[in-house]
C-alpha cells in the first residue's frame, strides 16, 4: 500500500497503523508533496495521498476515482498570500495583473474568492497569468485566463515587475520590497476565520476507491492514526483546529471553496459535500461517525 505524505510525523504514524494491520505500506517520497498529485488522481500511482482541497473537488468533478479522508494536513490563513512590491493596494486589482502558479492552486482560489466577496473584485476585470496546469487531467483554465510562455516561472516575473500582484504561499521569495495587498491581513484573516467559523484548509487527504474496497481496515487505522497526531498537536488557545479532522470539523472549508470554486471556473458543478462523504463511507462499508461524521 503507498502512502504519500509531506509531513514526517504524520507519514510515521499512518504507515506504524497500516503495518499493525497486516498491509505492508511503502512511503513514496515527492516533494514537494503537490507534484504526487496528478499521478495519483489520473492514474492511481498511490493507495493515500496528501492533496489539496481543490484537487479533490476538480477530481470529484470530473469522476476520477479519488476518495476523501477528512484528515488536513495543511491549513493556513491566506489574506497574506496576496503580495505586490508596488504602492498598489487590494483596491487595484481590477485593471492589473495577477499572478498565481496555477488556476486551481487551492491558495489562489482562497484568495480570489476573498477578493469577490470581501473587496467586491471582478474577477474578469483583472489581467490574469497562470504558469501550471491543473492536476487533474480534463480541467481546463477559464477562457479569460492567459498561461505565461513556457519556461516562465511566477517568481521571476513578480521580482521583475511583469505582473503587478502575485498568489504565493510556501514558493514566496525572500525579498524586502515584496509586502502583502491587503493591509494588516493577518488581522483581516483572523476575523474572517471568526466571521466563518473555520481556518481556511489547504491540503487534506484522498484515498484511492481501489485502496479503500480492498483494504479498509488499514484506511481506517490510518485515519485513527493521523487523527491521533493532529490532534495531539493542536495549540490551545485557537478558536478554530488549524487541522481539523472529521467530515464534520471540514464541512465549512470544503464548502467554502467548492463555492468559491464553482464561481471561478474551476470546476464545472456545484458539489455537494454530503456527496463526498457518502462516496468514502459507501467504500469503507462504515457510516459517518466513524469518521467523524
Amino acid at each position: 500500500m503507498k502512502l504519500v505524505l509531506g509531513r514526517d510525523d504524520l507519514a510515521a504514524a499512518a504507515l506504524s497503523a497500516v503495518r499493525e494491520e497486516g498491509t505492508e505500506p511503502e512511503r513514496v517520497g515527492i516533494k514537494p508533496v503537490h507534484k504526487a498529485s496528478r499521478g495519483f488522481v489520473n492514474h492511481s500511482d498511490a493507495d493515500l495521498c496528501e492533496l489539496a482541497i481543490v484537487t479533490v473537488l476538480q477530481a470529484l468533478d470530473h469522476g476520477k476515482p479519488v476518495l476523501l479522508l477528512p484528515v488536513t494536513a495543511l491549513g493556513r490563513h491566506q489574506h497574506q498570500t496576496l503580495v505586490t512590491m508596488s504602492k498598489l493596494s487590494v483596491a487595484d486589482v481590477e485593471g492589473r495583473s495577477v499572478g498565481v502558479r496555477a488556476w486551481s492552486q487551492t491558495t489562489g482560489v482562497w484568495v480570489r474568492g476573498f477578493l469577490t466577496e470581501q473587496y467586491g473584485v471582478d474577477l474578469r476585470k483583472a489581467d490574469w497569468t497562470t504558469y501550471e496546469g491543473h492536476h487533474v487531467e480534463g480541467a481546463e483554465d477559464p477562457s479569460w485566463v492567459k498561461r505565461a510562455p513556457e519556461g516562465s516561472k511566477l517568481s521571476a516575473d513578480f521580482l521583475d515587475g511583469r505582473v503587478d500582484f502575485g498568489i504565493m504561499g510556501n514558493e514566496l521569495p525572500s525579498d524586502d520590497r515584496i509586502r502583502t495587498a491587503i493591509d494588516h491581513a493577518h488581522e483581516v484573516a483572523e476575523q474572517w476565520s471568526l466571521d466563518q467559523g473555520f481556518i481556511p484548509v489547504n491540503h487534506v487527504v484522498g484515498v484511492s476507491e481501489t485502496a479503500a474496497a480492498g483494504h479498509p481496515a488499514a484506511v481506517l487505522a490510518a485515519y485513527d492514526a493521523l487523527k491521533s497526531v493532529l490532534t495531539a498537536k493542536e495549540e490551545a488557545g485557537r478558536p478554530f483546529p488549524l487541522h481539523p479532522v472529521g467530515f464534520e470539523a471540514l464541512r465549512g472549508a470544503f464548502t467554502k471553496a467548492a463555492a468559491y470554486a464553482l464561481e471561478q471556473d474551476v470546476i464545472s458543478r456545484a458539489v455537494d459535500y454530503d456527496e463526498l462523504v457518502e462516496r468514502t463511507c459507501t467504500a469503507l462499508g462504515v457510516s459517518p461517525d466513524r469518521l467523524g461524521g
